[in-house]
């Protein structure tokens, strides 16, 4: 495997980027956990240059309005068969299956993770679909796995450090 190859990760949403609880006040307003670890994750990405995609089986207003707050590449929603929307964006970044890490966590995610090139789930995916993937998370769902995952791929690529130093460099900026 050929970490520096990685140009894009695509994610799924519920289990992986948030915890994976779906919760309804009375008046069926959603909401739902995630954590700041994983945006930092998806920070460290974009400065890496390397594009972020949300493909998830539902849609809500909150995995939006966060996907556009970390200023995601690409969001879809209400997809059930993720590999078509995965293949256009492939075909829109003009990049392959070699250059794709994915992040799932359960057998919707499947057709796309077996075309990545590397493939990972949280640490409370199910034991059967852990056998499938390339790296198995020490964190679970919307707890940092996300962030785990991202400091994996940059620490094989060997830009771990400059990719970090340079979010620091710019966190102690004063210009805006």
């Amino acid at each position: 495997m050929d970490y520096n190859k990685i140009k894009l990760i695509i994610l799924d949403c519920d289990g992986v980027f948030s915890d994976g609880r779906i919760i309804y006040d009375d008046h069926r307003v959603e909401s739902k956990n995630f954590s700041a670890k994983d945006g930092m994750g998806i920070m460290l990405l974009k400065i890496a240059d390397i594009k972020v995609a949300m493909i998830t089986g539902r849609k809500s207003q909150v995995v939006l309005q966060r996907c556009q707050d970390l200023k995601f590449d690409f969001v879809y929603q209400g997809v059930w068969r993720k590999l078509p929307i995965a293949k256009e964006i492939l075909a829109e970044l003009g990049i392959t299956w070699e250059n794709v890490a994915y992040m799932g966590d359960d057998w919707n995610d499947y057709p796309v993770m077996k075309h990545a090139a590397l493939s990972s789930c949280p640490a409370d995916a199910f034991e059967d679909f852990k056998k499938t993937v390339d790296y198995v998370c020490i964190r679970k769902g919307g707890r940092g796995a996300v962030r785990e995952f991202v400091e994996f791929i940059l620490k094989h690529q060997g830009r771990f450090e400059d990719v970090l130093k340079k979010l620091i460099d710019n966190l102690e900026s004063t210009d805006n």
